[in-house]
């Protein structure tokens, strides 16, 4: 896949967990709640219809504040790939101030561990530059982190 260093960001890992768990956790509300905000920061509710055009929806807590962001999934690939925006939320209705369309590859790396690719694509060389210097490489790293934890602590038939 051909990046754009103005417009996009790319985190990969090798993480130690099989990739169809990585996949569940991904896809799977309950789980979502678990990893997908760097702590102590959480998320609250999770709504996934996981299907090209379908809602996924997170309502987080930060600082004491809600904030809800809907998108959509573009692209699914099982086990694979995840692709999905804030552009647009359920209904292809377009969102006020998009922020960034997600890119999420899954190869596996041996025979228990996964490499997590993340990419975030952004529409402007400012919005990209604004995410970097948010933390984009270490809120995403302690994500990729708290997903590790987390799944590790799952069964692999109950992912």
């Amino acid at each position: 896949m051909k990046l754009d260093p103005q417009t996009d960001l790319k985190l990969e890992r090798v993480i130690h967990v099989p990739r169809p768990l990585v996949w569940a956790c991904w896809t799977t509300p309950e789980h979502i709640l678990q990893f997908f905000v760097p702590r102590p920061h959480k998320v609250l509710a999770c709504d996934i219809d996981l299907r090209v055009g379908g809602r996924f929806n997170t309502l987080f807590e930060v600082d004491g504040n809600e904030m809800r962001n809907e998108g959509v999934w573009l692209e699914i690939i099982p086990q694979q790939k995840l692709v999905f925006t804030d552009s647009y939320s359920e209904g292809w209705k377009p969102a006020a101030e998009p922020f960034l369309t997600a890119i999420l590859l899954l190869e596996d790396e041996g025979a228990d561990s996964t490499r997590y690719t993340a990419i975030a694509r952004h529409r402007t060389p400012e919005a990209r530059e604004m995410h970097e210097q948010m933390g984009f490489f270490s809120g995403w790293g302690v994500v990729v982190d708290q997903l590790e934890d987390y799944a590790r602590s799952l069964p692999l038939d109950k992912g």
